[in-house]
């Protein structure tokens, strides 16, 4: 049988395999097993951790189809020497265990400051044994209270806490005596800080320390400063920033919500070439200053003034002894935590695509998305000129500069200049939320080489992609990681713009699997747990936004607290983690508890229907009918349906970890919310109460319904979407909308909602110019007019949850056990797509299903990592028809099973790379696929999602651009053209003029053919 060209060129360029029963990676023997990707506690080689059982994990890859791991062994010792020569700290020898994620570290008890190296073996199902693994390293912190030293300051300086002032600038200067072998610094601050020594910036992280629930946990940073410090005088400086901790947060102009005061914590702990070690401290004697920096706050931007720069102040020997003196504070040590979360870094750079001016005169940069971070100004200009910086997401229907929308937010950053010679800067501590940028007072010609978009987030490998022949639903795919890459910093905000920005518990709870698949948030998001319940009430209740900025009545609402038992199981479901379930149990068991006495404090024992909550918030209706009560949900029936599904999820949670008393008491927990439920909102002939797509979608999804009236439930939902063709889900039902409609069969229906593009729908947005997800279905109405000021965010990820159904039914990739241990491959086509791919980088390796028609003939090429397998849904198959890597399925070594179900062929195979192939007119009238007519005339001004699109293009991109298109990278510029897709990237993913411009030579050959 004859692949497909492009399923051809994707086996060739992508994998370097054979196909004739095992496979290989390129320069790896097709008998060899290697072991790779360690990770400790999710961090490549992690330094300053207080996790005393640290666990490990790593991916295994293999030279043979169907590889298990049978066996592993770890060892850990104090140096690389010691662990390549045997004397070890701790050695587990040879383990009985196909397990090879989250490992606990059980050997001698830890000791702060000591880094220990580890490697690992595997022994496998084919009789081979791995070699050692690269040796890779974790460095514990400070452990106990008593190694801290440091002593809290705060800057002796005139301020008002009342509003953003001048950033505190602290200096000291030390000897080191000896020779230097190694030195860390341990630093903390009340507010943000950032570290120089001998004028070097300490690490690359931003705003640092990270936000937490400060009153209850404070992150350290750990840092080697080995390199930053040489024998004899150094100076150590450090500039303070409110940040979250005393500046604006929340509404009505609040400020100082954790204090009004800064002050920082800092150590240094040098050990010297004879063993010797000292310690340098914050202590009395540091000074404080002002400099440049004059006012800086999240909400409202920073300014800058060149001309009151300090220079030296980061180096020995600087003259500061007109600056004032620090104040000793005993703030304390015990809420100090090792860094859990990962580091804010930047990212990526934009460079800007236009300039123009509105009709109201402003000078309007635009920089082609809308992202979170700010701008890297780059301006020559006399001494005092000020430029200032405006930030907006949109423009209105005239082509205005629009910021209504930010409310109280002014996103202004001000740059005053020294004079004399090209300077650059960017803001420090501030971010804004931005696709268009106002330039006023710039000196001369503005340029688009003076603006650069410096795009920052917390740091998280991209571990999804997904595409399809579908142009829109690629450009839906770019905005829905951009809406995460727009959030995730610190914490799941709801937006990055305007006068709020908080972490919202109901936005992540829906979001949370979308997420998990998109990129690796499993540190994020086990960090933010950590303050979820730091921030709970002593009844347990959980607050609307974590951190907890919202005051004493902000607590409680369905479908929002819940995120206390949703967010760890989709840990758990994604990255296998039982760790995060043991760590937040009894977070989560507080939670439903805290239901369970609300619900008995009312007359009808587990009905929670007596406290405020948002609802289906942002749900849509359309209709004037008086007879339709448009797509308001009951609040109390919502409450109810929460509390069955989060006891659920405590009874399986209980389960997994061994809590027999708690399954037994949680279970009849579960039944008795569903028959109080059942009476309550239930009819005998399956209507539930409020008759709209939310209520359907939660009784189905959350299973609250009997089983015969399971059928009429679905039948009232998927008439209700026909006769609407419309969704009318707000934030609660729309995640489950198109998993419950394909769970029950109406494929049909759920692409349908998926490729409307008319409002309210996924795609609407996208035909009106979106590059991230909107909070609201019409942020921007048909006619240009805008929806509600007062909340209307163009940077909202909520209803990007439709990526949890894009990898998994379309595409088909569901884990059928945690972590993807077993896979299912079940893709769906259907709503005319001829093509549809996903890649997922899972904790145990790299997945890939990736289909596609050409006339009558299906193909599907699957990857299933190493130490996995997996159950593979050909459908509307016939077993004698399908070729797996150009032979018979009958016989192939690595298939196990193979049996018709059905209209579908079900096999269940091991790891590898597998190309299905089979003719199937059926399956080609069921995906409603029409003939595309002719390809359009190709061009590098094509985004690259639109080139995607077309099996041609999509075939060249494939040959020239390998490295980018096998990785889940490729989502995170869709919606970009290939020129700006390939220098918006990361480094390693360079690209040469001399490969666009062969690109370009073979989009011509196809138009001129």
């Amino acid at each position: 049988m004859i692949l497909s060209r492009s399923i051809q060129n994707l086996i060739l360029i992508l994998f370097s395999l054979t196909v004739t029963g095992n496979y290989f990676v390129s320069g790896q023997s097709p008998e060899s097993t290697i072991v790779t990707s360690l990770k400790t506690d999710y961090y490549t080689n992690p330094l300053g951790i207080d996790n005393l059982s640290p666990r490990f994990s790593w991916i295994i890859e293999a030279g043979r189809q169907n590889t298990v791991q049978k066996a592993w062994q770890i060892q850990v010792a104090s140096s690389r020497h010691s662990l390549e020569a045997g004397d070890l700290i701790w050695d587990t020898e040879k383990v009985n265990s196909d397990i090879s994620i989250h490992h606990s570290y059980s050997g001698p008890e830890l000791q702060s400051g000591q880094r220990y190296y580890w490697r690992v073996r595997i022994w496998d199902n084919h009789e081979n044994v791995s070699s050692w693994s690269e040796i890779s390293f974790w460095e514990m912190g400070l452990l106990e209270i008593d190694d801290w030293q440091a002593l809290w300051i705060e800057p002796d300086l005139d301020e008002d806490p009342e509003k953003s002032g001048p950033a505190p600038m602290l200096r000291s200067e030390f000897e080191a005596s000896k020779i230097i072998v190694s030195a860390r610094a341990y630093v903390t601050s009340h507010g943000l800080y950032e570290m120089y020594i001998n004028d070097r910036r300490v690490g690359n992280e931003l705003f640092t320390p990270g936000w937490t629930s400060y009153n209850n946990r404070l992150q350290y940073q750990t840092f080697d400063i080995t390199r930053h410090l040489k024998s004899g005088i150094n100076a150590v400086a450090v500039y303070l920033g409110d940040g979250w901790y005393r500046g604006f947060i929340g509404w009505g102009d609040q400020r100082n919500y954790y204090g009004n005061k800064l002050a920082l914590l800092a150590q240094i702990e040098i050990t010297y070439e004879d063993g010797s070690k000292e310690i340098f401290k914050t202590d009395e004697h540091w000074k404080s200053s002002t400099g440049p920096i004059l006012k800086s706050d999240i909400y409202n931007g920073e300014t800058y003034d060149a001309r009151l720069e300090k220079t030296g102040w980061t180096m020995p020997g600087y003259d500061d002894s007109n600056w004032k003196g620090v104040i000793l504070t005993d703030h304390g040590k015990d809420k100090l935590i090792a860094r859990e979360g990962p580091s804010v870094l930047k990212i990526q750079e934009l460079k800007p695509v236009d300039i123009f001016t509105t009709p109201e005169g402003d000078r309007v940069v635009d920089m082609g998305q809308n992202m979170i971070g700010w701008i890297r100004l780059q301006v020559h200009g006399p001494s005092g000129t000020r430029v200032t910086l405006r930030h907006a997401e949109v423009l209105d229907k005239d082509g205005n500069f629009y910021t209504d929308n930010l409310r109280a937010a002014d996103q202004t950053n001000t740059y005053i200049l020294k004079g004399g010679k090209v300077e650059v800067w960017e803001p420090r501590f501030t971010f804004q939320g931005f696709r268009y940028v106002t330039v006023e007072g710039f000196p001369g010609e503005l340029s688009l080489d003076n603006l650069t978009g410096v795009v920052i987030h917390s740091e998280m490998e991209p571990t999804g992609h997904f595409q399809s022949s579908h142009s829109l639903v690629n450009q839906l795919q770019h905005n829905i990681v951009w809406g995460q890459k727009g959030n995730f910093l610190e914490v799941p905000t709801d937006c990055p713009q305007r006068d709020e920005r908080m972490g919202w518990t109901g936005d992540i709870q829906v979001f949370a699997n979308t997420a998990n698949i998109n990129m690796n948030t499993a540190a994020f998001l086990t960090k933010w747990l950590g303050d979820l319940e730091a921030d709970q009430n002593e009844a347990g209740s959980v607050p609307h936004v974590v951190p907890h900025v919202l005051g004493k009545n902000h607590y409680g609402s369905a479908g929002w607290a819940d995120a206390a038992l949703i967010v760890p199981w989709s840990l758990y479901r994604y990255y296998g983690d039982t760790g995060i379930l043991e760590k937040q149990y009894e977070s989560m068991k507080a939670w439903v508890n805290y239901m369970r006495m609300r619900a008995a404090s009312n007359e009808k024992t587990y009905l929670w229907n007596i406290d405020h909550s948002f609802g289906d918030w942002l749900s849509y209706s359309t209709s004037s009918n008086a007879h339709y009560p448009g797509a308001y949900t009951d609040f109390h029936m919502i409450g109810t349906m929460y509390f069955a599904h989060s006891t659920d999820l405590l009874r399986r949670t209980a389960g997994i970890l061994g809590k027999v008393d708690d399954v037994i008491e949680y279970t009849g927990l579960f039944e008795n919310i569903k028959y109080a439920f059942r009476n309550e909102y239930l009819t005998p002939g399956g209507r539930v109460m409020s008759d709209t797509q939310t209520s359907y979608l939660l009784a189905l999804a959350f299973d609250l319904l009997p089983e015969d009236l399971k059928p009429l439930a679905v039948e009232r939902l998927v008439t209700d979407v026909q006769n609407r063709r419309h969704l009318t889900t707000g934030f609660l039902g729309t995640p489950l909308l198109n998993p419950v409609l394909s769970r029950y069969g109406h494929h049909e229906t759920a692409y349908g909602l998926l490729i409307r593009e008319s409002h309210p729908s996924w795609l609407y947005p996208v035909t009106m110019g979106a590059t991230t997800i909107w909070e609201r279905w019409d942020g921007i109405k048909p006619d240009g007019e805008f929806q509600s000021a007062g909340m209307n965010s163009f940077n909202h990820y909520a209803y990007g949850a439709i990526g949890e159904w894009l990898y998994e039914n379309v595409s088909g990739i569901k884990p059928l056990s945690p972590a993807y241990k077993k896979i299912a491959i079940e893709p769906m086509p259907g709503g005319g797509l001829s093509h549809a791919r996903s890649i997922i980088n899972s904790i145990h390796g790299r997945i890939e299903s990736s289909w596609e028609f050409q006339e009558n003939q299906f193909t599907l090429l699957v990857e299933i990592p190493a130490n996995t397998s997996a159950r593979v849904t050909l459908p509307h198959a016939n077993i004698d028809d399908i070729t797996v890597n150009g032979e018979s399925p009958e016989g192939y070594p690595a298939i196990t099973d193979i049996v018709k179900v059905g209209e579908n062929v079900l096999l269940r195979l091991g790891s590898g790379i597998y190309t299905f192939a089979y003719n199937s007119e059926e399956l080609v009238d069921i995906a409603g696929i029409e003939d595309q007519g002719p390809s359009p005339i190709f061009s590098l001004d094509y985004t690259i999602g639109e080139l995607l699109a077309f099996r041609e293009s999509r075939e060249i991109l494939y040959r020239h651009l390998p490295v980018l298109t096998s990785s889940p990278w490729l989502s995170q510029v869709m919606g970009f053209t290939l020129k700006q897709g390939i220098h918006n990237l990361p480094p390693e993913f360079m690209v040469p003029e001399s490969v666009l411009n062969q690109i370009e030579s073979e989009f011509r050959k196809i138009t001129n053919n």
